[in-house]
């Protein structure tokens, strides 16, 4: 051996800040339960959410549901949804200051009054020039009036400095509110191509996750105005467009093992009128769903009570179909047994991971392994 302990130092020491900046970008999946599901529900529209499971059940009961299923009924009797973000943005659309003022306190009421859903945020209107006064008045009352842990949706963000403004807007609101460093965490709507691409060809997602400094918790898909952005005509905007799944595929890649968590968007076909038209639209639904699960993303938006069932329903499939296959591959891992399939430790992980988030989802209450250990192995 011709190495030294000077030359293994000298190694170390030259990847120490390599090592550092890994520790720090890259920490690996973010702990805790996802929703599988973000509903959105303008401020002023607010006061009907209660209301979502008794709304689907009724649509699952007139319409003929096409994939009856017990748990479903029981899942939108008790947590119908898992993800709320009260709306000020293009649900809620523009209105005068006074009126907006008043939604944000009542919406505050609301949530603080209950039932609350596992997750809460409110979605601010962008940083954008014309907008940008209104958002931060917005979020800066709705502090006022309701200080539990909740997640800010920031957007139609288009670039780093929009995000290290609201960087710099947590911390001041943080410190005149007397809250604990960090505890305002915001997601990051991409809804523009060029929070995708920057004009100097650079991947622009992943300098917003850098710019954040640890305090993005997620990357939310608006299918509908990056569609537009990137021209695609209206008839053709979908999830599953070639467009969409570049700028996912993007966001995927900028995401990895950094803790910021990824969410696909929505479909605006919603399973309302005719009950032949309810079903079509569920099947559409429950389709675009299962993509986004086999793509790896475990969360979407709902716009529409009826989206609820077709919702479970695909999900509960997916961790079901491959339960059992899941549990046997991690067995014979764990145990050094041969198997048909070489997985390697980071297949390990997804497998564990997998089990888990079909735990959290209500999928099954089975998972083959104690939840602490699938949790230390994921």
């Amino acid at each position: 051996m011709r190495l030294s302990d000077g030359d293994y130092s000298e190694i170390d020491g030259r990847l120490a800040a390599h090592d550092a900046f890994l520790r720090a970008r890259y920490p690996g999946e973010r702990a805790g339960r996802q929703p599988i599901h973000t509903v959105y529900i303008p401020a002023d529209k607010l006061s009907a959410y209660p209301g979502w499971g008794t709304e689907a059940l009724r649509a699952m009961d007139e319409n003929d549901f096409p994939w009856p299923d017990p748990t479903i009924r029981a899942k939108l009797e008790l947590e119908p949804i898992e993800d709320l973000r009260v709306d000020f943005e293009d649900g809620y659309g523009v209105r005068d200051d006074d009126q907006e003022d008043a939604a944000v306190r009542s919406a505050a009421a609301l949530v603080s009054k209950g039932p609350r859903p596992p997750f809460l945020g409110i979605r601010i209107k962008s940083l954008e020039a014309g907008t940008r006064r209104r958002a931060l008045r917005t979020l800066d009352m709705f502090l006022d009036s309701y200080q539990d842990l909740f997640t800010i949706t920031l957007p139609k963000v288009s670039g780093t400095d929009q995000v290290r403004a609201m960087v710099t807007l947590c911390e001041k609101l943080e410190r005149g509110y007397g809250l604990s460093e960090g505890a305002l965490t915001f997601e990051v709507q991409i809804e523009l191509p060029s929070a995708v691409l920057a004009a100097d060809g650079t991947a622009t997602v992943a300098r917003l996750i850098t710019a954040a400094g640890g305090r993005c918790t997620g990357l939310h898909y608006g299918t509908y105005d990056y569609s537009a952005a990137a021209g695609v005509a209206a008839a053709y905007q979908s999830m599953e467009h070639p467009a969409a799944d570049y700028a996912k595929a993007v966001m995927q890649a900028a995401a990895a093992q950094t803790g910021v968590r990824l969410s696909d968007g929505s479909t605006n076909v919603l399973p309302a009128g005719p009950a032949a038209a309810v079903r079509e639209a569920w099947q559409l639904h429950h389709r675009l769903v299962r993509r986004s699960l086999e793509r790896g993303f475990y969360q979407g938006w709902d716009l529409h009570p009826a989206q609820l069932p077709s919702r479970y329903a695909a999900t509960y499939q997916f961790f079901r179909d491959g339960r059992d296959v899941a549990i046997e591959r991690l067995h014979r891992y764990l145990h050094r047994q041969d198997s048909g399939i070489a997985d390697e430790p980071a297949t390990a992980r997804a497998l564990a991971g997998y089990l888990l988030r079909g735990l959290d989802c209500g999928a099954f209450d089975d998972a083959g392994f104690p939840r602490a250990e699938l949790a230390h192995l994921a």
